[in-house]
């Protein structure tokens, strides 16, 4: 396969869909945890608010500035992040990593749409960039335990 054939398979035209429909953008007025990623190859970024109540995501925003890849990812956590505990979160994380890594499934539903990143298993610096949104959200869970201890 030429590059060109290779992006042109990479770029599907369900990313680009996903990409340019990313649920819950903006940030939180006063949300009970927050962080922001970086992936420093790319410089894709994606901050996260959360509201937590009873260990479930209650609320939700996300500020994403990251390629059409990361913001793909973005997409699907964002269609599907609200109700999740910090367990399935972490689950998904590590299950995309796993198949991005090419040695692993498919995530599990709710977070089974992840699938579309499947061609990026070959671009490892894009791998990165695909993860922020969960572990964004991750580090705004333990930010907002860390809030909910003091």
């Amino acid at each position: 396969m030429s590059p060109e054939t290779d992006m042109i398979k990479l770029y599907s035209q369900r990313i680009l869909e996903l990409a340019a429909d990313i649920p819950h953008l903006g940030r939180l007025d006063a949300p009970t945890g927050s962080a922001k990623r970086r992936a420093p190859l790319c410089g894709s970024t994606v901050a996260v608010d959360l509201m937590v109540e009873d260990g479930r995501i209650t609320g939700f925003a996300q500020d994403v500035k990251a390629c059409a890849l990361g913001q793909a990812s973005a997409s699907v956590v964002g269609a599907h992040i609200i109700g999740r505990t910090r367990a399935e979160v972490e689950t998904a994380r590590d299950q995309l990593n796993a198949m991005l890594k090419g040695n692993g499934p498919v995530p599990d539903a709710p977070f089974d749409g992840l699938e579309v990143l499947l061609p990026a298993t070959e671009y490892k610096n894009r791998h990165a960039s695909i993860l922020l949104a969960l572990d964004a959200t991750l580090e705004a869970f333990d930010a907002a335990a860390r809030t909910a201890c003091a």
